[in-house]
């Protein structure tokens, strides 16, 4: 407290003398360290949302009641990454990548799978339609194309799924050279609506609109 006393009866005597002296020039202040540049406002753009499908699940199928059928999908929107030329040398808005994987374990028989590599995706609110290229099956061929749905579901409903196949997707009189039945093949994106339960586990769902298609000079996707 002794050397802070002195210290303030220096200083106020100084500042007498000025005082008694008269206006002297004033000193220009002694230069500090540069205050920090203040960042230009800007306003951040929050990252776009990507659509996706994640989970797995077991469903009831009423053709099946008894069977263990089960979907994995993993799936995400990756729009304009697999062109098409000509009509779409970018790709699609619904561009997509990630897995689907299916098993039907039949009561007191055997296993049917696959396996694929998702090709599309597109989402509205909690439901989106994808399909896949198989890539390993004990059913069916490889290079199909599959047609999937998911509803997630609100308020304490359950998810739900549906296929390309079983109750949908037939062609009336396209028949093969046995006279069976010739199942078309799935268009990219195309699914039915979800037309079966889930009873364990379940999907999320996040939706994102489809991005526009960029320029294309010279090229138009054809609706016919």
């Amino acid at each position: 407290m002794r050397n802070t006393a002195i210290g303030a009866t220096a200083v106020i005597a100084v500042l007498a003398g000025l005082v008694t002296a008269g206006p002297a020039p004033a000193a220009a202040p002694a230069a500090g360290p540069a205050a920090p540049a203040t960042p230009a406002t800007s306003v951040e753009k929050k990252p776009a949302k990507t659509a996706s499908v994640h989970g797995k699940a077991r469903i009831s199928y009423i053709e099946s009641p008894d069977d263990d059928i089960r979907f994995t999908i993993h799936a995400e929107q990756t729009p304009f990454t697999r062109p098409m030329p000509p009509e779409a040398p970018q790709g699609l808005s619904t561009d997509a990548r990630g897995t689907l994987k299916f098993s039907h374990a039949f009561r007191g028989g055997p296993t049917g799978w696959s396996e694929a590599k998702v090709d599309c995706l597109v989402t509205s609110g909690r439901t989106a339609t994808l399909t896949a290229i198989v890539t390993k099956t004990n059913v069916g061929k490889v290079g199909a194309r599959l047609g999937i749905s998911v509803q997630q579901g609100g308020r304490g409903e359950p998810d739900r799924l549906g296929f390309s196949w079983g109750v949908v997707n037939a062609d009336p009189g396209n028949v093969d050279e046995n006279g069976q039945l010739v199942m078309p093949r799935a268009g990219t994106c195309m699914a039915p609506a979800p037309f079966t339960t889930v009873i364990k586990g379940g999907y999320k769902v996040v939706h994102a609109e489809i991005a526009k298609t960029p320029a294309q000079p010279g090229a138009a996707i054809r609706r016919g």
